[in-house]
Order: C-alpha cells, then sequence, then structure tokens
C-alpha cells in the first residue's frame, strides 16, 4: 500500500493519524499495525461488533460474477454521478474493490508538473484513489490487487471507520451496511454519498425458485430513516436492466449474497437445474445522492 494511501486513515486504538514506514503503519503514539502479505491493512478493533465477512467462496464466486459484467450498469451509474473535481474515495463494504476501481478509473483531466510533494509513490495533482473498507480478509486481499490507486483495509463498517475525518469526496456504499454519523464524519465538506440499494424487483425471477432472501419491502423507508440526521437526499435513479445469465453465472451470484449461508450446494444445484439456459433475471437498484446536512 503507498504511503500517501496510509496517510488517509487513522488508528484505530487512539484515532491519530498513521504513518507507513516500510511495511508498518503506526501512529505517534506508537500503535503498529503491519501491512499482510497481499498488501491489505488490518484495522479491525479488538471490541469489534463479530460480524461475519465474506468467505473465500464467496468472494471467489462474487469476482467471477462481476468479471462477466452483469452488474456494470450499476457501475457506470456510480461513475455518471461522480463529482468531476473529486480525487479522493472510500468505499464500505467494498468487497472486491470492483465499483471503485471503475470510478478511479476515470481520471480527471490531467493536470502538469511534479506530484504534490515530488517523492516517488506518491499521489500526482488530479490522481483519483480510493481505500476500500470491508470486514473480510478475504475480500481485502482480492481489492488490495485490484489497483496501485487503492489501499485495501479490513475494519467493522458499524465502528469508527479507520479514516481521518474529512478525508473523502466521495463515500460509495453499494449493497453495504449504512453507519451514517461515521460516513458524514469521513466526507470533506461538501462531500457526496453515493448509496445503492436494491428495488423489489431485483433478481425476482430467481428468489422464489431459489429460496433466496428477499428485498426488505421497508427498505426504502429505513435507509432514508438511517440517514436523516447526517445527510440530505439530493437525486435518485432508478437501474432497471435484463440479464442472460447462465447457470454458471447464477450460481456465482447466489453463491455472493447472504442466500448462500442458507443454502446447501447440492440443494441449490438442482434448484438451479430447473430454470431456462440461459435465464432472464432483472437488475433493480436505486442508487441514491446525498450531501450532508
Amino acid at each position: 500500500m503507498r504511503p500517501d494511501l496510509v496517510s488517509l486513515l487513522r488508528c484505530p486504538v487512539c484515532a491519530d493519524a498513521l504513518a507507513l514506514t516500510a511495511r508498518t503503519a503506526s501512529c505517534l503514539r506508537g500503535h503498529a499495525f503491519d501491512l499482510a502479505k497481499q498488501g491489505y491493512l488490518n484495522l479491525l478493533p479488538s471490541a469489534s461488533t463479530g460480524i461475519e465477512g465474506d468467505s473465500a467462496a464467496m468472494v471467489d464466486a462474487r469476482a467471477a460474477f462481476l468479471a462477466g459484467g452483469h452488474y456494470a450498469p450499476i457501475r457506470d451509474a456510480l461513475i455518471a454521478h461522480t463529482p468531476p473535481e473529486a480525487t479522493r474515495f472510500a468505499e464500505v463494504g467494498a468487497g472486491t474493490a470492483y465499483y471503485l476501481a471503475g470510478v478511479i478509473a476515470e481520471p480527471r483531466p490531467a493536470e502538469p508538473g511534479p506530484s504534490e510533494d515530488g517523492a516517488a509513490g506518491e499521489r500526482a495533482p488530479g490522481e483519483r484513489v480510493g481505500i476500500a473498507l470491508d470486514v473480510s480478509r478475504y475480500a481485502a486481499r482480492r481489492a488490495a490487487k485490484v489497483d496501485e490507486r487503492i489501499g485495501s483495509v479490513v475494519c467493522d463498517a458499524w465502528k469508527e471507520l479507520p479514516l481521518r475525518d474529512g478525508v473523502a469526496d466521495v463515500v460509495l456504499d453499494v449493497f453495504a451496511p449504512r453507519n451514517a454519523p461515521e460516513m458524514r464524519r469521513v466526507l470533506a465538506p461538501g462531500g457526496t454519498l453515493l448509496v445503492v440499494t436494491p428495488n423489489q424487483a431485483h433478481l425476482t425471477e430467481l428468489i422464489a425458485v431459489l429460496g433466496m432472501v428477499r428485498v426488505d419491502e421497508d427498505k426504502d423507508r429505513r435507509l432514508r430513516v438511517s440517514l436523516a440526521s447526517d445527510f440530505v437526499e439530493t437525486a435518485a435513479t432508478g437501474i432497471e436492466v435484463g440479464m442472460r445469465l447462465d447457470h454458471r453465472s447464477v450460481q456465482r451470484l447466489v453463491a455472493m449474497t447472504p442466500s448462500a449461508r442458507h443454502l446447501r450446494p447440492e440443494e441449490l444445484a438442482e434448484r438451479i437445474a430447473v430454470l431456462a439456459d440461459p435465464v432472464e433475471v432483472t437488475l433493480s437498484v436505486t442508487l441514491s445522492v446525498w450531501q450532508a446536512s
């Protein structure tokens, strides 16, 4: 992980800023955290909520499914709603960093001159960088290898985020937990929160047949209640497209979701076998845009 990315982070013990020396991130009070050999930084506090992150199999399924481009419309919508002047990003529940990587790959117009402090490996003016936050170390391993402009961090989204105050121009939250006070804290003044949530029609062709977890009918209201004290909604865009999924893609889709915890592999295979191959499946989500209140 690059030193300039570590400089966006703060110590999960005392909240002081972190700096990278060799392969150790440490604060002035002496709390130290070694980079894993895969390149990510584990800043999970000892008093975490104990939420179970995605398993290695779930992360592998997610990477394979997303590589097929089936959720590219979501990534494209995030890119379209990203302020062009934004350069520092964070994604909560980033998983494999598929969405974060897509957003930072859309550069601002090139600016002449050396990097901000003239040092190799530091952020050049206008360069987009990001921090991928996830509770799963398996996801963190994947995210660490996606792009050298992304720093991958293991943390608990329901606790204090290991980011300094006001360091992010944009926070992404795609099918992920929403800790509103913390997301507001890490956003810079005028920063943007982009939230993607599933609609009732999302994957409706698969839910009953495969026994998947249904979308909560009260999700929209709960979203607004959870964010209302800290943010004001400025826009909302519906994204609904059809996907043609072969049986392998359907298996990967289910395997990357919480439904995978409730279905035995052999049972899932039997249920998938009754579907058309390929099967038409609806992608239906809402992208909402929020500003700090």
